[in-house]
């Protein structure tokens, strides 16, 4: 099991110089985690080289952008893309003369998913036909980066590649029973885990969102080897999540959304990094604190300990340094409701008895009960409820700080990590944004 490792000092600065590089495994898409990393790099004078996970055309196949997706991806990266499809995952792989399982899955009905079945060997064919693809596609990728990159040069690779929900219409009601599901609607998490179709999407999270971080480091070895031979250092930098600690009560105490059935994927991903850094690779799993962005808006209840940062920079910052996001916040809200209110409630859920019998980080991921989903879902609500805009929305400018203030520390504290997974917690949030290095965020 991962010890749990908060960073607990703020990192010096990193050794990370102009014309250094960047390289983003997993596309940027809109707002979320990567992008503070992008932002950093490109603030310290790196380069910032990202790739793609290709399209699929309406028969299925996979293929390179378009001149104009292209352009479009260059230009919300603010960075050339090398345009080499690196979609993780098998669900469309064909093997054997077999349909893929996506298209294997296309009339599956919702009331007989527990039921449904693959044959024995199908999904271990499937992945395979899947790993070797993404594989190939990675040994390409290197080869068109390598001239790309100076001699010399230092090279952080960010692994942002996470999910792997299957692709088939049943997925998204069913998950949307386990994660949003109350009353008659609710659907046990460890239920549906331990299905057939659990155990697809337990493979599939796996190898999105856990292996690829394998192959990307195996595939890069050539180009890490020449890069060190004239004198330049390579960095690993990779998304987890792992729980967060927050203050609750006064006190940082660690929680975690719950169910978070992805979390077996990410202590995969934790596990190869430490694999690495025993291999003497810098390789290092960053488990961040929870977000809201259009990726999470599935997982209804996970922003809840997103309320609790405010008190954390108020704590660490002091009352001037904090009293702008306050006010900014305030301003979110309905007439009468106060963020003081806010954070009362948003502490209340999370000091819940109901919570402390089940996380235990021991035992991490935990799976849901009906009465945690539906107080977490109610908890979610009444503070929804409280802005006055559901476009305008405190948690979404606390995501803002998170990613950006992630980013940073990622950046960072890629240089010399000093363990394969840390923790960004709260406080070294605020610690960060207290800090003169911080500047600007808030």
């Amino acid at each position: 099991m991962t010890e749990y490792r908060p960073l607990e000092k703020l990192p010096d600065t990193a050794g990370y110089k102009q014309g250094d590089v960047l390289v983003l495994v997993g596309e940027l898409f809109g707002r979320g985690y990567a992008n503070g990393l992008v932002e950093e790099a490109r603030r310290i004078g790196m380069d910032v080289i990202g790739t793609t996970v290709g399209r699929r055309d309406s028969d299925g196949s996979l293929r390179r952008l378009s001149a104009d997706e292209l352009a479009e991806a260059e230009t919300l990266l603010g960075g050339s893309v090398i345009n080499i499809p690196l979609e993780a995952g098998f669900d469309m792989e064909q093997v054997d003369g077999q349909p893929s399982v996506a298209e294997q899955l296309k009339k599956a009905k919702l009331d007989e998913w527990a039921s449904i079945s693959f044959s024995p060997d199908f999904i271990e064919k499937a992945r395979n036909a899947g790993t070797a693809r993404i594989r190939a596609a990675l040994a390409q990728v290197m080869q068109q980066l390598a001239p790309r990159i100076p001699a010399g040069a230092n090279v952080l690779f960010a692994h942002s590649m996470a999910g792997g929900i299957p692709r088939a219409r049943v997925f998204m009601p069913l998950l949307n029973r386990v994660f949003k599901g109350t009353g008659d609607k609710y659907l046990a998490s460890e239920g549906f885990w331990n299905s057939d179709l659990g155990r697809l999407c337990d493979a599939s999270f796996n190898e999105v969102t856990g292996d690829t971080f394998r192959y990307l480091i195996d595939e890069s070895a050539v180009l890490r080897g020449e890069l060190a031979a004239a004198g330049g250092q390579v960095r690993y930098a990779a998304y987890g999540y792992h729980g967060t600690s927050v203050l609750v009560g006064g006190e940082y105490r660690w929680q975690s959304y719950t169910p978070y059935v992805q979390g077996w994927a990410k202590m995969r991903l934790e596990a190869i990094a430490a694999e690495a850094t025993g291999n003497g690779v810098v390789a290092t799993v960053f488990n961040c604190p929870e977000i809201q962005t259009n990726s999470s808006a599935l997982f209804l209840g996970v922003e809840i300990s997103l309320y609790p940062l405010l008190s954390a920079i108020r704590r660490v910052a002091g009352e001037r340094a904090a009293a702008p996001l306050f006010e900014r916040c305030q301003a979110m809200l309905k007439e009468g409701e106060t963020v003081g209110h806010l954070l009362e409630r948003a502490d209340a859920y999370l000091a819940s008895p109901l919570l402390a019998g089940i996380l235990d980080f021991a035992t991490w991921p935990q799976h849901s009960t009906r009465e945690q989903a539906e107080l977490m879902l109610a908890s979610s609500a009444e503070l929804m409820a409280m802005h006055a805009d559901q476009k305008q929305l405190v948690c979404a400018e606390l995501s803002r700080i998170v990613f950006l203030s992630t980013g940073r520390l990622m950046v960072h504290a890629s240089w010399n990590p000093g363990a394969a997974t840390l923790w960004l917690d709260h406080d070294i949030i605020a610690r960060l944004l207290a800090d003169a290095t911080g500047a600007g965020i808030i």
